[in-house]
């Protein structure tokens, strides 16, 4: 079989080797698609603090395929079955684990991270993903494609349970890669009556108009604090989402919130810069509600699936291109070049 390494910075190399084999409490899955996350072209550029110099592993952490083999002590699954990873394995004994937040596991494993992930032919699901609930059945009629997609939704499904999107509220959403798209569906079909959407690329923000957002925003070229005042007669906006990794858009999220405004600074800073200066006079006199949330729990996994299965909103039109595992570094150079929304790794 193939599978494509991250042997390092810059560095993904495909290999070929041998099917893995399941133990006796172990799953190996034929992947069917696997989807490139935000994450994966962070650790190509920056590398990854539980991937150590001098390791190999396998990337991609949206991951959705058919069981082919099942361990002797494995009875809730067949082979055959159609299923997808959520990708953080907690320990299970934690407190964050207790409560149901397994993604903040001080401890946590994933797929494509510390265990090797989707961009391969066939992958191995240790025991304790098993055994945490780390393996979904995927709905008879729900594609692969759409299940591989159903984890970056769940973040935005995550973030919305937080802000508490409701209807009549305006959604300020900056960044309009794949992320923000999901934030996009998840603010429709929570009733929103306004959704505005910024980025600097406009093939980015003709996409978004694809989606059916309200309105866009090109911040390098039009004030976007201007902007949303315009749009929502000065108040500024009930829910601002930054999808996106620049420290000016946390400070300026504050000046564009509303009063009682609710900010989620959903897109993490990278190292060096997560310092950010905030005007606390604003949250302070606008009795703003600034949080953050990160990743997804596997309760807000499997929500997020059920929502897929009502055919109440749409995954695959965020799908732009799709490559096989021998063209994995052509799908990051897709990826990377921010031409079209979610890029897939599918079977050859």
């Amino acid at each position: 079989m193939k599978a494509a390494y991250f042997h390092g910075v810059g560095d993904i190399r495909v290999e070929s080797q041998s099917m893995p084999e399941a133990g006796s409490d172990e799953l190996v899955i034929k992947m069917k698609a696997s989807a490139i996350c935000g994450t994966d072209l962070r650790i190509l550029k920056f590398g990854h603090f539980k991937i150590p110099t001098g390791t190999k592993r396998v990337l991609g952490h949206e991951i959705a395929g058919e069981v082919v083999q099942v361990g002797s002590n494995v009875s809730q699954f067949k082979v055959g079955i159609r299923v997808a990873l959520p990708p953080n394995i907690g320990c299970g004994s934690c407190a964050m684990c207790r409560k149901g937040y397994t993604q903040l596991c001080p401890t946590y494993e994933a797929f494509g991270i510390s265990y090797d992930g989707g961009f391969q032919d066939y992958v191995k699901v240790p025991a304790q993903a098993i055994q945490r609930g780390n393996v979904v059945i995927i709905p008879d009629h729900i594609t692969y494609e759409e299940a591989a997609m159903v984890e970056p939704f769940s973040c935005a499904y995550h973030s919305y349970k937080a802000l508490n999107i409701k209807p009549g509220d305006s959604v300020v959403i900056i960044g309009a890669g794949p992320i923000g798209a999901c934030h996009v569906l998840m603010s429709q079909l929570a009733g929103a009556s306004k959704i505005i959407v910024a980025d600097v690329q406009d093939n980015r923000l003709e996409e978004m108009m694809k989606l059916g957002v309200d309105v866009t925003v090109n911040s390098a070229r039009e004030d976007l604090k201007q902007a949303v005042l315009r749009e929502t007669d000065g108040e500024g906006a009930s829910v601002i989402i930054t999808a996106c990794s620049i420290p000016e858009i946390q400070t300026l999220s504050m000046e564009i919130a509303a009063t009682h405004g609710r900010i989620n600074l959903f897109g993490g800073m990278p190292k060096g810069k997560e310092i950010v200066p905030l005007n606390t006079n604003l949250i302070h006199y606008k009795e703003l509600t600034v949080l953050g949330t990160t990743g997804s729990s596997i309760n807000d996994y499997c929500e997020s699936m059920a929502l897929v299965a009502s055919g109440k909103l749409q995954l695959l039109p965020l799908a732009t291109a799709r490559f096989n595992v021998a063209e994995i570094n052509q799908a990051f150079e897709y990826a990377l070049s921010g031409q079209g929304m979610k890029t897939l790794v599918v079977e050859g």
